[in-house]
């Protein structure tokens, strides 16, 4: 069963993470000849303030 975890930044719409998911989810049925069903994805949302961009938040680099 492949399973995906994806890390992002906050902010993300519901639609643009499940175009995510449908998109990652395709490209390992394609890559992998795995039935879709077994596909997992998992995303994980990180705050602007707990990612780091050359030495500052990324919430301090207006990200």
């Amino acid at each position: 069963m492949p399973i995906m975890q994806i890390h992002l930044i906050e902010g993300r719409s519901e639609e643009q993470k499940a175009r995510l998911i449908e998109g990652l989810t395709r490209a390992a049925v394609d890559a992998l000849d795995a039935p879709v069903e077994s596909i997992r994805v998992i995303i994980s949302e990180v705050p602007n303030t707990d990612f780091g961009i050359a030495g500052q938040t990324a919430k301090q680099r207006g990200r």
